[in-house]
């Protein structure tokens, strides 16, 4: 599910350029957003997909981290501000299950089924 969420939302960045990329970048006060929004989308569209396959899984992962923590400190932590912890938690729900689930496969790698598994000698 990782892979799926990053790959679209990657896409998603792409397609709609004023709501999810270089528009929402604006919105949330990110420099250079034109910028910023198709290189997040570049990074969840491949990582993503290497995710998804299963191939190089922990290093695929480690930008994805990245781009979890930034999306919670830049748009979590104004609600926390002004509408407490608790609507900032249920706001927040979808940015910590990806975080949570991209640290997973920092820990774990890729799984039994991935090309990871599949390229190491014997499978170890």
């Amino acid at each position: 599910m990782v892979g799926v969420v990053f790959l679209s939302e990657g896409i998603q960045k792409f397609l709609f350029v004023d709501t999810l990329g270089a528009g929402r970048f604006e919105k949330i006060g990110l420099p250079s957003p034109e910028f910023l929004g198709s290189f997040v989308g570049c990074f969840e569209i491949v990582c993503g997909t290497l995710i998804l396959f299963g191939l190089l899984t922990r290093l695929a992962s480690i930008p994805l981290i990245v781009i979890m923590l930034v999306a919670i400190a830049t748009t979590k932590l104004e609600i926390l501000t002004k509408k407490g912890f608790w609507e900032m938690l249920h706001e927040s729900r979808t940015d910590w299950a990806m975080l949570l689930g991209s640290i997973f496969l920092l820990i774990r790698g890729g799984g039994f089924w991935s090309a990871d598994k599949a390229l190491t000698k014997n499978g170890a």
